[in-house]
């Protein structure tokens, strides 16, 4: 066996969760590689939501064992408000969730000096959620960072009040205000004091040398998918840096947040939206500031899971998405919020950028450098409601062409057309899988 890998192509807000969720019953386990609560992967089912931030989308199937990987880090307290949401609605949690030892910890300073950092950009902020992701990853590669498995250190308390007091120590430099600083509403002692109260439930969830549990499984037969947040656009390598994320959102990303081997990844299941969206600060070909950039917020509720805040929108871009193909090794692609686009008589997507007079099909090594001009073709719409069309037969001709065109530019099949929130509304190729 392999192990599968389900990621995202864009800029993330693909509509990961809902895949992964549609696709677990045929998985033993799911497992998350990178990233942390800036993910925010929705489900819907049975007239119920579902914002998932850290724990893997497969939490749903009583019968999958769901893996937070050593690549992935964990704020506790929102980790633990997470658990008592979905304990709620009466999903037995801890029954089927293993968290890795090698996992890092977000500590409030962490959190603390993703505000200051930040704040000291000014006009140039990357957009970043406030989540601690960035001085997190930052601890890690110093060599700074706390693990999960220090939790039952006896000087587990000690090397905290020294990360403290060095991140406070940087936050002074910036001349920032602790006394003025909120985190979820709370002040840095409340949240702090919350925050020490919530590793209880960290404590009592199953811990597992996650790399000899995956290995073990594959070797046992099991099947494994690993899911990815985030996506391509943001990874810290080959997103468009400097307004990325902090960790590998790509397949190689798998192989270091999980110990999985290069040659034993399966397939690679690539997610996109028909269109384009994009949070936070950074640059976007397609954006559109139009009326239509306002019809696709408004019918695709074009608002992050995480932040709340409005998508900008766009038109697809093909540029980037065979970027995202080839950095990825893609073998099945999964077109999501087809739709939105239901209301199109036409439908543009950018073949190529104009760089300084200059046509190129290649994303540049600096997006941010020059200005961008997207050259458009444009497609016929299908202009009509999707809601019903119950197999990937009978959608519409103009859809079914849409669908060609993709694949004929990435030279990938789509295996799957999302047409709605719901699992349900979710439109398999016949033989794909």
């Amino acid at each position: 066996m392999k192990v599968d890998v389900l990621l995202g192509l864009q800029w993330g807000d693909e509509g990961k969760g809902k895949v992964v969720d549609v696709l677990t019953p045929k998985y033993d386990i799911i497992a998350r590689f990178q990233g942390g609560p800036n993910a925010g992967h929705t489900i819907e089912f049975d007239g119920k939501k579902f914002v998932l931030h850290t724990i893997p989308s497969g939490i749903f199937n009583n019968d999958t064992v769901n893996v937070v990987g050593n690549g992935v880090i964990i704020d506790p307290y929102i980790f633990n408000t997470e658990i008592d949401e979905l304990q709620e609605t009466g999903i037995d949690v801890k029954a089927n969730l293993l968290v890795s030892r090698k996992a890092h910890i977000i500590l409030p300073s962490h959190r603390m000096l993703d505000a200051v950092y930040e704040s000291a950009k000014g006009d140039k902020k990357i957009g970043s959620t406030l989540k601690g992701i960035g001085p997190t990853y930052t601890d890690k590669v110093s060599r700074n960072g706390l693990r999960v498995g220090n939790l039952n250190h006896a000087d587990f308390q000690k090397k905290y009040e020294q990360a403290k007091v060095r991140h406070l120590a940087i936050a002074r430099q910036y001349k920032f205000n602790l006394d003025a600083f909120t985190i979820e509403g709370m002040s840095f002692l409340e949240y702090e004091k919350r925050w020490f109260q919530s590793l209880e439930t960290l404590k009592s969830l199953t811990w597992v040398n996650s790399e000899y549990f995956l290995n073990h499984a594959l070797q046992t037969g099991k099947r494994i998918l690993a899911e990815g947040a985030q996506g391509t656009m943001l990874d810290i390598d080959f997103g468009s840096y400097p307004f990325v994320t902090s960790s590998n959102t790509i397949t190689a990303g798998v192989c270091s947040g999980l110990g999985i081997a290069p040659s034993q990844i399966g397939r690679v299941y690539g997610i996109f939206k028909a269109y384009c969206t994009r949070v936070g600060s950074g640059p976007f070909p397609t954006e559109l500031f139009d009326d239509k950039g306002e019809q696709l917020r408004a019918t695709g509720r074009e608002f992050g899971a995480t932040t709340g805040r409005p998508r900008r929108c766009g038109w697809l871009d093909m540029v980037a998405l065979k970027y995202a193909v080839m950095l990825n090794g893609v073998t099945d692609l999964m077109m999501m919020k087809a739709d939105v686009l239901d209301d199109f008589e036409s439908i543009k997507i950018a073949t190529k950028y104009e760089i300084s007079g200059k046509t190129t099909d290649e994303v540049p090594y600096d997006l941010t450098a020059e200005k961008i001009n997207p050259v458009f073709e444009v497609v016929k719409g299908w202009n009509k409601d999707l809601s019903g069309v119950s197999s990937f037969e009978k959608m519409p001709d103009e859809l079914k062409q849409y669908v060609d065109y993709v694949e004929e530019k990435t030279g990938v099949q789509v295996s799957m057309v999302s047409i709605g929130p719901d699992r349900d509304e979710t439109l398999l190729r016949t033989g794909a899988f």
